[in-house]
């Protein structure tokens, strides 16, 4: 049983803001081929949203339908068929939400509406924030958005269980049935009495192990302090020997004699060391007046060469420094040169800025009054125009409206047609001859022809009265024509005119002089622009303003400008003169510091090579002053023989002291007394131990150690054998458990052979000589090629995607075997296939379009442009090709 999708409507959804509709969908295959944001992702999101999100929902997901920026309701409405039927649902989404499911049976509205969809396609009701396409069935399968098809996924647990109740007849199985239930349920019962979910002993397995644990804990304790007991006597017997043997050691007193000798040799050692100590000083002092002596000789013989080597350098500095002050003084007065030189150059330039300083205010002076003048002009010319402004104004503000001239022109005709009217229903007389005598109206009538309009009493002579009343039309015209009449004087009295004409006149002159207004300002605006020069501002009244200040400024005639090129000229040659001075000056300055920098590092060391000589000559003298210099040779001799003498006698005393080491005589004492020492602690230690091991053998001897261990090991056994029951028991329900847990795996594989014999008649087309291999929740795992298994996830991009179609068209196929509604669409599928593999699987869904809907939306024109299909466009009115 295919479902069909025949129409599409959508408005207020995502980029679709207007009313939008797709018709023309057939039963094979439908493409829509359009360019990128044009919408094909957002029409599969509309039919998504018009079977599985429902109505009242005002989530994440739901909120994303409203175009961005507007606070709208999003409305889709779906016409499709299941099994022949026609059915459409129409849903509104977000503001004043509602459902109507629409079909053979009637009209469904609300939440019997979602019920009624849920039960013809399928699928549960989706509780997440965003969405959940295992919720939507087998359309969350087969309905596949960009990008979606890239990883093979395992389906959905309700398509899962479609699968399996279809295949249940054809693998014969009966794993999950009621028997099975109730087994599973009483082997689980009895699981959980013995073994936690993780697998971990619980109940009465956990307290038999406690109690065999706490039996073998006992036995352990009582074995432990009987074997302690039996220790207890074999320490015993150890430290009484020991204890002998240390005794016998004690009673040699070989040691006690060495020490003795080692003292008295003590003596002897000391007196060596002091005599060794007292040559040693002596040795010293001799020695020490030797050094002083031969190091005063040293300090003279440095000081006289000291002073020998200053004395040079004083003197060559002094030379190099008369050389060099000579070029100085020259230096010094070509530099005193060149300042009086660039001073003078330097106070022209200043004088001839000035003249040109001066020169440029009169040019500013001389442009100032032509301006000035200019402005005047200008001026005059403003006030004559103003004038011309006022009258024109004055001649528009007379002026009437074209609304007023139209309503004086209305009551114009008004009155015309009723004076025709009243002409064409009024009385006439004519009187012939004399008119003395007669009267109309109380006044003399004339001959000729009158028009009466209402009664009329005419008087003749004699008293008599002639009364002629005109018909009744010719009074209502008369009516009418009077109020018109009253109405336009009123007008032209409201106006200020005496007649029409006049008004009509006021109107043509108010309009050219409106004309005239706008040339006037145009020229005022052009007479009034703004002159820095004279820091005047736009407009009229800056103009004036500025006119009306003009006390002072002479005429434009008055001022005689300089030559400004000749004062420039005269800057520039005097600026030219003075930079050649100041360079000059700089070139003096510079060599003057040049010898300066010459001359200081001489006069530096000249007073440095001075300082030192007095310093050596100082220093000679205080050597040559010392009370031993005068005898210092013959002093230097006789300390140099009595330091040779003294060392000879140190030698002989180093050779004594060495022969008697106090040091190693005291170490090998300590060595003795450490020896004792640690033979009478271990002594202490032995008796310690052994009057403790008694007392311990007192005390527990008695106690009846060996029949206590030998009871709880007893109990350890019973435990043993008690807790080896129940964990066989234990055993034996996990086992089975177990195999009742492979059985089901083992039915569930059963499941998978049928559904990888369906793919594989077009993965055999894809690739051939290939084995798939699916998980028992039916998700393509790996292919097998050449003795190789490749996981799914190791495959390029573009065979993920076609495996994942494929998938989706053997779950499709079982579905359809089933009688469940399925249809398949794709957005933008096969983006990453090659153009062989792209043609096979075009082939591919061409032959499953045979036995269900598929609708293509894709971007791809070249790619779908030779399939052959229905072709369906985006655009406001879709139309099948």
């Amino acid at each position: 049983m295919s479902l069909r999708i025949r129409r599409l409507a959508i408005s207020n959804f995502r980029k679709f803001r207007d009313p939008f509709a797709i018709e023309g969908l057939s039963d094979g295959l439908n493409i829509i081929i359009e360019p990128n944001e044009t919408g094909k992702s957002t029409v599969l999101e509309a039919l998504r949203a018009a079977f599985f999100v429902r109505h009242s929902t005002k989530n994440q997901l739901a909120s994303s339908y409203a175009p961005y920026g507007e606070n709208v309701a999003p409305e889709i409405e779906v016409g499709f068929d299941i099994a022949g039927e026609q059915w459409s649902v129409a849903k509104k989404l977000l503001k004043s939400p509602s459902i109507e499911v629409r079909g053979p049976t009637g009209r469904d509205q609300g939440e019997a509406a979602e019920e009624r969809l849920q039960q013809l396609l399928g699928f549960e009701r989706d509780s997440s924030r965003s969405r959940d396409l295992n919720t939507y069935g087998a359309l969350g399968l087969l309905w596949v958005g960009q990008a979606e098809a890239l990883e093979v996924s395992a389906p959905g647990r309700m398509v899962r269980d479609s699968v399996h109740a279809t295949l249940e007849a054809e693998v014969g199985a009966i794993m999950g049935g009621g028997s099975y239930d109730r087994v599973r349920a009483r082997v689980d019962q009895q699981y959980a009495e013995l073994w936690t979910a993780t697998g971990r002993p619980t109940g009465k397995q956990l307290v038999a192990k406690e109690r065999l644990e706490a039996a073998e804990a006992a036995s352990n304790i009582a074995s432990e302090r009987l074997a302690a007991l039996e220790a207890s006597f074999s320490e015993l017997e150890s430290d009484r020997s020991r204890l002998r043997v240390l005794e016998k050691e004690l009673a040699d007193d070989t040691d006690t004699q060495t020490r003795k000798n080692l003292v008295a040799s003590t003596e002897t050692a000391k007196s060596a060391a002091q005599l060794l100590h007292t040559r040693r000083a002596e040795y010293q002092a001799v020695a020490g007046k030797a050094r002083g002596l031969e190091e005063l000789l040293q300090r003279h013989d440095a000081a006289k060469a000291a002073l020998t080597i200053t004395s040079q350098k004083v003197e060559k500095s002094r030379i190099a420094r008369s050389e060099i002050a000579t070029e100085m003084a020259l230096a010094r007065d070509r530099a005193d040169a060149a300042k009086a030189a660039h001073a003078e150059a330097r106070t022209n330039y200043n004088a001839a800025r000035i003249l040109l300083t001066g020169g440029e205010k009169q040019v500013e002076a001389a442009r100032i009054a032509a301006a000035s003048e200019a402005a005047r002009q200008r001026h005059r010319k403003l006030l004559g125009l103003e004038e011309e402004l006022a009258s024109a104004k004055a001649l528009k503000d007379a002026g009437i409206s074209v609304a007023d001239l139209a309503k004086l022109d209305e009551l114009e005709r008004a009155i015309l047609k009723s004076r025709i009217e009243l002409e064409a229903g009024a009385t006439r007389i004519e009187l012939v001859g004399s008119t003395e005598g007669i009267t109309i109206q109380g006044k003399p009538i004339g001959v000729g022809e009158q028009v009466l309009d209402g009664e009329t009493r005419i008087e003749l002579e004699g008293g008599a009265a002639l009364i002629i009343r005109p018909p009744a039309a010719s009074a209502s015209a008369s009516a009418r024509l009077a109020k018109s009449q009253a109405t336009l004087a009123d007008m032209l009295t409201k106006l200020g005119h005496t007649d029409v004409s006049v008004a009509r006149n006021a109107h043509e002159a108010s309009r050219q002089a409106d004309g005239e207004i706008k040339t006037l300002l145009t020229q005022i605006d052009a007479l009034t622009q703004p002159d820095t020069l004279l820091d005047l501002r736009a407009g009229p009244e800056a103009l004036k303003l500025l006119v009306a200040a003009m006390i002072d400024v002479p005429d434009s005639g008055t001022i005689e400008p300089p030559d400004i090129a000749t004062l420039k000229l005269a800057v520039e040659e005097m600026e030219i003169t003075s930079a050649r001075a100041e360079g000059a000056h700089d070139a003096a300055i510079e060599a003057l510091r040049k010898l300066e920098e010459q001359d200081r590092p001489l006069a530096a060391a000249e007073v440095e090579a001075a300082s030192d000589q007095r310093n050596a000559t100082a220093l000679v003298a205080d050597i040559e002053a010392h009370v031993e210099f005068a005898t210092l040779p013959d002093a230097l001799a006789d300390a140099r023989g009595s330091a040779a003498e003294h060392a000879v006698k140190l030698a002989e005393a180093e050779q004594n002291a060495s022969a008697h080491d106090i040091a190693a005589i005291e170490r090998k004492i300590a060595v003795i007394d450490a020896r004792a020492a640690a033979a009478n602690g271990t002594k202490r230690k032995l008796e310690t131990d052994i009057a403790r091991l008694e007392g311990t053998i007192e005390s527990e001897g008695g106690k009846g150690l060996a029949e206590r261990a030998a009871a709880a090991l007893e109990g350890a056994e019973a435990a043993s054998l008690a807790y080896g029951r129940i964990r066989e028991e234990a055993e034996t329900i996990k086992l089975l458990r177990d195999t009742l847990e492979l059985a089901r795996l083992e039915t569930s594989r059963t499941y998978v052979g049928p559904v990888a014999k369906r793919a594989k008649r077009h993965v055999e087309r894809l690739l051939p000589g290939c084995e798939l291999s699916y998980s028992e929740d039916l998700g393509l795992q790996s292919i097998i090629r050449g003795n190789i298994d490749e996981g799914c996830g190791n495959l390029s991009r573009g065979t993920q995607e076609q495996l994942g179609i494929l998938t989706r068209l053997a779950v499709a196929d079982m579905l359809l075997e089933q009688g469940r509604p399925v249809s398949l669409i794709l957005d933008d599928p096969l983006v990453y296939s090659d153009d062989a593999r792209l043609d096979l699987m075009t082939e591919i869904l061409l032959d499953a379009s045979k036995r269900m809907q598929v609708i293509l939306l894709t971007c791809r024109d070249r790619a779908f442009r030779h399939v052959e299909g229905t072709r369906l466009s985006l655009s406001p009115t879709s139309k099948s090709t």
